[in-house]
């Protein structure tokens, strides 16, 4: 289930690796609707750990302060992460042709705003003058 993926991501992501469960569930369900590159990402975490299920694996516990991911959590987190990385990385490769990617594909890319042009004015003679050729 993407939701168990998810609440490895958001864990791992907290200082210490532990949420209130009223955080993180509001952490959830900000990844969880925030759009497909989420859902298919954690679907393809979730094709390396099919069988995942983060209470009775002891990947996650619950303690009176919230949930806590453990070191086991953390493991597993990475290993069914790189392989994702790996191949995302390929396939940027292989989309430039053999050129290593310019950015990392993993973070987001910055937002830049962009102004209006401002036109250049010419300054304009005045009616009188003309050029003379030299």
């Amino acid at each position: 289930m993407s939701f168990q993926v998810t609440v490895l991501k958001v864990l791992a992501g907290q200082p210490g690796g532990i949420l209130s469960v009223a955080d993180l569930k509001q952490a959830v369900a900000i990844l969880m609707t925030s759009g497909r590159d989420w859902t298919d990402r954690t679907k393809q975490m979730l094709a390396r750990a099919p069988d995942l299920d983060i209470f009775s694996q002891s990947l996650v516990i619950r303690a009176v302060d919230g949930w806590r991911i453990t070191d086991a959590g953390l493991t597993l987190l990475a290993n069914i992460e790189r392989p994702a990385a790996a191949a995302r990385e390929e396939e940027a490769t292989r989309d430039a042709g053999s050129e290593p990617p310019l950015y990392s594909t993993a973070a987001p890319l910055p937002h830049f705003s962009v102004g209006r042009r401002r036109r250049l004015r010419r300054r304009r003679k005045p009616a009188g003058v003309r050029r003379t050729a030299a």
